[in-house]
């Protein structure tokens, strides 16, 4: 018998060049906590009067819905990247985006959500939360959050931001990958037109959203909607929330759109990149103005720089809103997405070492950062929409 494992064992070290390697690791999300269980579709919308800054065609976007289903029985649950986004991300995200990811070992095409693909929503009217993810990651990294929302009763819109995500996947499996001619972190007129046009694309998502409530169907394609998904969207009662740069965008947007009703920024400055080194950056509107709606900071003691303390101090300064700042600690910026549940994952597999979690999420335990960052967010939209 012995002698029979040494030989498996060394034929199977020469079938793989000398090395016998593990199975890719597959990520897990938290499950969500909510009653409801979930159904999701994608829309793929076309604004045909704006257009694209960053590749002059048609503005168009990707954009996913989760919402409460009457059944999931029967309907195949969806994973959080498409087979061609997946093959992507592998190669760009950890390679330029995220050096702290590991670029192999990893099955991205594995994740699974908890959200079934088609299913019947509940015809209930539903508070509607718009979603915008950090520059450069896709609207998948924000899964977790649209999920446990969704399951307490929510209808989410995780929204695409093409040209400036690492990739979008559209229809017939065109990927588009980021093609913004610069970095926006330090070029300020980029910055500028990157803001402006997110703000754009959350207002085109909403108009949108108003077709699908009135019974037609917005999609590019004309695909078949989930039944009763135009009876699941209450707009009368509008959130908006991000993180990142989609933390700064969903909160200009509320200010510059009154159908959203409150806003929830996740560590976004809330002002724009000064014009030379040294200088402040003009403040964003809503952080010169002020707001008279509900608007939630939430930030971590990892990212707290002189932008976030100046602009967020500036919002705080208003009387006439509702503005509250909530810090996370021993936590940094992308434990407020999916990586905040990934990265310990990550490191427990050995493909990310402790310093390179650190550097991503912080040392915070995902058993205390993930309810803390739901419980933040849901609890704010409860309040401020409530049913």
């Amino acid at each position: 018998m012995l002698r029979r494992t040494t030989i498996l064992a060394t034929a199977l070290l020469l079938a793989t060049g000398g090395i016998a390697h593990a199975e890719p690791t597959t990520l897990r999300l938290p499950a969500p906590t909510g009653p409801h269980r979930l159904g999701t579709t994608m829309l793929h919308l076309v604004d045909h009067d704006r257009t694209d800054p960053w590749n002059g065609t048609a503005r168009e976007l990707m954009v996913t819905v989760f919402y409460p289903a009457s059944t999931v029985r029967g309907y195949p649950v969806a994973p959080q990247l498409t087979p061609a986004a997946a093959e992507v991300f592998k190669g760009l995200d950890p390679v330029y985006l995220h050096p702290e990811l590991p670029d192999e070992g990893v099955d991205w095409a594995a994740t699974a959500t908890h959200s079934h693909t088609g299913a019947p929503a509940q015809p209930v009217r539903r508070p509607v939360l718009l979603y915008s993810p950090g520059g450069a990651d896709p609207r998948t990294i924000g899964t977790g959050l649209a999920e446990e929302l969704a399951s307490h009763g929510n209808v989410v819109v995780t929204i695409d931001h093409p040209g400036e995500t690492s990739e979008v996947e559209f229809p017939g499996g065109r990927v588009r990958t980021i093609d913004i001619p610069g970095d926006p972190r330090t070029d300020p007129k980029l910055f500028r037109t990157m803001l402006d046009t997110r703000v754009a694309d959350t207002r085109f998502v909403l108009d949108q959203l108003g077709e699908l409530a009135a019974g037609r169907n917005p999609d590019a394609e004309a695909r078949e909607l989930p039944e009763n998904l135009d009876r699941a969207l209450d707009l009368r009662r509008i959130g908006s929330y991000g993180h990142s740069a989609g933390g700064a965008t969903a909160a200009e947007a509320m200010h510059e759109d009154r159908r959203i009703d409150a806003a929830a920024n996740m560590e976004g400055y809330l002002d724009y990149m000064p014009e030379e080194p040294g200088q402040d950056g003009e403040l964003l509107s809503i952080a010169r103005e002020g707001t008279d709606r509900p608007l939630l900071l939430l930030g971590t003691d990892g990212f707290r720089d002189e932008r976030i303390e100046r602009s967020w101090s500036a919002m705080l300064a208003h009387q006439q809103g509702c503005t509250h700042w909530r810090q996370l600690d021993n936590a940094t910026h992308w434990v407020l997405t999916d990586y905040g549940s990934m990265a310990p994952q990550l490191q427990d597999a050995g493909l990310m070492s402790a310093e390179d979690r650190a550097k991503l999420v912080g040392a915070i335990d995902p058993a205390e950062s993930v309810p803390a960052i739901r419980d933040h967010v849901r609890t704010f939209f409860a309040r401020h929409l409530p049913r």
